[in-house]
């Protein structure tokens, strides 16, 4: 499993899980198996990236693989 930075990002932004999810249409769910570091489609990474108002270019702020 790979090590990302989303829990510190999101808790940074004040934002939770289930907020999250919603911004990005994914399940709260699926943002908990994330911030494990459980593997996702990279869809649900560009989802992720664009409800943190982040770009694409900052992929390697969260997600190290």
């Amino acid at each position: 499993m790979g090590a990302n930075s989303l829990t510190e990002i999101r808790e940074s932004l004040l934002i939770s899980k289930a907020e999250l999810a919603r911004k990005a249409n994914v399940s709260p769910i699926t943002i908990s198996r994330i911030e494990k570091g459980m593997p996702c489609r990279m869809e649900t990474k560009r989802k992720i990236l664009l409800a943190l108002d982040l770009s694409i270019a900052d992929y390697k702020k969260i997600f190290s693989n």
